[in-house]
């Protein structure tokens, strides 16, 4: 097979000690002291608990969401956001087959038998796989949303996803043979008990909820988590039930009487749609932010150890977000949860200050640079805002406010009177939170049903706009209160943004398409197909161009007047966010760099690189603008 161009991201020469992104998934091999890792940073790694070392089997051409290994540990199966599926002979430590097929992120495999396999897909779709010769042997459709969980047990599959369904289907025949829900929030997580016959599922609202595979009836409700269940895992050993949430508690569960047994000792950089069972139920495996990987002890909760990494590591630079000031100065925040303030102008890239904010390092996905203040405000992993102010030396902290919303995707600082230095939160709760300028109030407004990906403020006006993982689209005043809602997006609006006069909205979204409303009648008055690449941000330029960033590194710039679209390639990974800065559009990458874009060619003119992400592995060469995924 052809494999990808990755010339311009894997460099030759260095050691695979770690992920260099987050780590999304984990797979103990049975019988092995060995797991299975896959990540961000688009590579496959096996991580070996006894000798403690790392060892790089190859990476895919864009991030992996999801590793399994199969029962005899002989081979693994790897998920990812560019559409395939890798099969790794875990034996010969090669590439052994790609199963390509579905026409969006792939969120999930499952190892049916040795020539089976089932997979998952936010193109709505499940795929039955022939494993020995990469055919489609059944593609089964009936979700209504993105899929992004599968499981499989004795002739049946079991799905779950956005639809806030799950569902039970026959293998042989693709029929739908049972639908549960749909349920009040999304149900991102399912797995089956083998030893009792129990599906179980995790949800969005915090509760596990257990069912009878063969009835249907409804065995349990545990009220587990006071926010979003991203994972629940089955013990292989005698039923008990892992469950892990965006409260940033991980838990076990009695498999008879579904009270709490264990709570898991807190780690910082854990990321939770990362944890599985070891094979004998006597540990807890997972990843980190950090690009590693954590063990607990499954009967008190400690943790064991820690696997990857060396002297001087801290953690992924793999930038979120980005917020510019006119005077070249850019706020950043990133995995590795330091707060950066840099000069990047199209003759200066330097770093000014990295600091962490109160309490340490945590996953930050939301930053706003406020010029007027001097302050830069972020948001965490852990639900909480940090405020730091500028000084002669770089920032300083000074406070952080727990919210209570979940974590935090979006923020934004009012100027408009009546309303100067309030900071407003988008939060996964659903909430948008406003926060006084000292911190000392918090005021929380439900205005969407799933979580707020981002929030803009108008530039002159007493409004609000923000969009949801629900597919929706709202404007609201500084005050909460909803004044519109914008129709015409059929999945996830990832960004949001005014146009500069404040007179127009535009939106990204999943389903491939980027719409314009005109903001004082609520009309959509342009809808803009993107392709077949996922838009993550975005950009109002001016009054007739809108910039969009995909997760693909790709910048796209968008003619509201003609409907072109041109496309131009920047980055090694998706970029994350884009930001008005000196001399040029910013755009923040998890590859680890901070580009200055001349908008109207898209050509970049500076950059600043905290890290690069990928690297060779040893036996390969790199000349051949090819890398291989085998390890000699």
């Amino acid at each position: 097979m052809a494999y990808a161009n990755m010339s311009a991201r894997v460099q030759p020469g260095e050691i695979f000690t770690r992920h260099r992104g987050p780590v999304t998934s984990v797979a103990a091999i049975a019988g092995k002291t060995a797991v299975v890792s896959a990540a961000y940073d688009g590579a496959v790694a096996l991580f070996d608990l006894k000798t403690q070392t790392v060892e790089l089997l190859g990476y895919h051409r864009h991030l992996v969401n999801h590793i399994t290994v199969d029962n005899e540990g002989k081979r693994a199966a790897s998920s990812s956001s560019d559409y395939d599926i890798y099969i790794w002979d875990l034996t010969k430590r090669s590439l052994q087959r790609v199963l390509r097929g579905h026409n969006d992120d792939v969120e999930c495999f499952v190892f049916v038998d040795a020539e089976t396999g089932v997979s998952a897909s936010r193109d709505r779709r499940i795929i039955v796989w022939n494993l020995k010769t990469g055919a489609i042997r059944r593609v089964i459709e009936g979700h209504e949303k993105d899929v992004l969980s599968v499981s499989y047990h004795d002739g049946l599959i079991y799905s779950s996803g956005d639809d806030m369904t799950l569902r039970q289907w026959n293998l042989e025949t693709g029929q739908l043979l049972r639908t549960w829900g749909p349920f009040e929030t999304e149900t991102d997580t399912c797995a089956i008990d083998l030893l009792y016959g129990r599906a179980v599922l995790g949800c969005d609202d915090g509760v596990i909820r257990l069912f009878d595979v063969r009835s249907g009836d409804s065995i349990a409700v545990i009220e587990a988590h006071s926010s979003a269940i991203k994972k629940v895992a089955i013990s292989p050993v005698n039923g008990d039930i892992l469950s892990c949430a965006y409260d940033q508690r991980i838990r076990i569960w009695d498999a008879h009487t579904f009270t709490a047994k264990v709570e898991l000792q807190p780690h910082a950089t854990k990321w939770e749609r990362s944890f599985s069972w070891a094979p004998d139920g006597r540990s807890v495996l997972a990843g980190t932010f950090d690009g590693t990987v954590v063990q607990w002890d499954a009967a008190t909760g400690e943790r064991i150890s820690e696997l990857g990494g060396g002297p001087g590591d801290d953690g992924n630079a793999c930038f979120n977000e980005i917020s510019g000031a006119p005077d070249g100065t850019v706020a950043t925040v990133a995995d590795d949860g330091f707060v950066r303030l840099l000069q990047l102008t199209d003759k200066d890239a330097s770093l000014l200050s990295r600091v962490e904010p109160q309490g340490g390092r945590r996953l930050m996905n939301a930053v706003t640079l406020d010029p007027w203040s001097d302050r830069v405000i972020t948001g965490a992993h852990d639900h909480k805002l940090h405020v730091l102010e500028r000084t002669s030396d770089g920032l300083a902290p000074v406070a952080s406010v727990e919210l209570g919303q979940g974590p935090i995707n979006s923020l934004r600082v009012a100027h408009q009177p009546g309303h100067v230095g309030a900071i407003f939160a988008a939060c996964y709760s659903g909430a948008i939170a406003r926060i006084s300028k000292n911190g000392e109030s918090v005021k929380a407004y439900p205005l969407h049903d799933g979580a707020v990906k981002a929030l803009r403020l108008h530039p002159t006006a007493d409004l609000g706009v923000s969009c949801g993982a629900d597919g929706s689209l709202a404007t609201w005043t500084l005050d909460g209160e909803l004044v519109n809602e914008f129709a015409g997006h059929t999945a996830i609006v990832d960004d949001v943004d005014f146009s500069p006069e404040g007179d127009q909205i535009a939106s990204a979204s999943r389903d491939f398409t980027l719409n314009v409303y005109n903001v004082a009648e609520a009309r959509l008055t342009h809808a803009i197909e993107l392709g077949w690449r996922s838009p993550k941000c975005l950009c109002f330029w001016d009054a007739n161009t809108v910039i969009v960033g995909d997760y693909w590194g790709a910048l796209l710039k968008v003619d509201l007047a003609s409907g072109t679209v041109q496309r131009q390639t920047i980055a090694a990974n998706g970029i994350s966010s884009l930001s008005r800065g000196s001399g040029g559009l910013l755009a923040s990458s998890y590859d680890g760099g901070v580009y200055l874009i001349k908008v109207d060619d898209l050509s970049v003119t500076n950059v600043y690189r905290a890290m690069v992400q990928q690297i060779a592995p040893p036996a390969l060469e790199v000349k051949a603008l090819e890398v291989a995924a085998r390890v000699a």
